[in-house]
């Protein structure tokens, strides 16, 4: 058997040494924001972009709140809404993912996806909403230093301060203002999960964020909330 070639040998090391650094700007910004706020992420950053396509004016409505004057109504429904063992996993939900899997084989297209706040907030904070393998390659291993170098809180701090809530709408702060004329230091139960259950699909649903469907969506929730564990 011939030795491999010198050459190729240097390819595989280069390319081993630009993964390593690739994946170590991650995670220098993963600790970087464990103790400083994000600004813009990259999810934002996309959406401006496409904003700005229509209106070269358009801004994005964000307004950073700390985890403490974040009504304990919208961490709860967020929580019963979005993952419901959010305090318990280490980033993955395998079961809901496994129960995604067979929905979506059942329907024939993807109708759930299964995916964690932290893995959620991963996608939002670095990356694109392409369904694509190394996309979500990446998105895990991201979840992963999450879980890793962050606490719950932060994880769900930042996730409500993020989070898209409509056009141009970021954040629980945002979100209370647009829908309610309220802070997120204020949210009721009611509004709480009203909010929550935007989530999904937060640009389609605030046409019309009364509809039957999230009428019903938020009664759902306001019943199981008060079961939901926050940090």
């Amino acid at each position: 058997m011939k030795p491999t070639p010198r050459w190729l040998l240097k390819i595989f090391a280069a390319a081993a040494l630009l993964l390593l650094l690739w994946q170590g700007w991650y995670v220098g910004w993963v600790v970087w924001w464990r103790y400083v706020d994000p600004g813009q992420t990259s999810f934002m950053v996309m959406r401006l972009d496409a904003l700005r396509e229509k209106n070269a004016g358009a801004r994005l409505q964000q307004r950073w709140v700390p985890y403490e004057k974040i009504s304990l109504h919208l961490k709860r429904a967020v929580v019963a809404a979005e993952d419901d063992k959010f305090i318990d996993h280490e980033g993955f939900d395998w079961a809901g993912i496994q129960k995604a899997i067979e929905k979506n084989q059942k329907k024939g297209k993807v109708v759930a996806g299964g995916s964690t706040i932290s893995q959620q907030l991963a996608k939002n904070l670095f990356l694109s909403s392409d369904k694509t393998p190394w996309r979500k390659a990446q998105e895990a291993i991201i979840t992963v230093w999450l879980e890793l170098l962050w606490d719950k809180r932060r994880i769900l701090e930042v996730y409500l301060n993020v989070v898209e809530w409509g056009e141009g709408v970021f954040g629980a702060e945002a979100a209370a203002n647009r829908y309610f004329n309220s802070s997120a230091s204020k949210l009721s139960a009611e509004q709480a999960a009203r909010l929550a259950v935007m989530l999904p699909a937060p640009r389609r649903f605030e046409k019309n964020p009364y509809s039957p469907y999230l009428d019903q969506r938020t009664q759902l929730i306001l019943a199981r909330m008060h079961k939901s564990a926050v940090p």
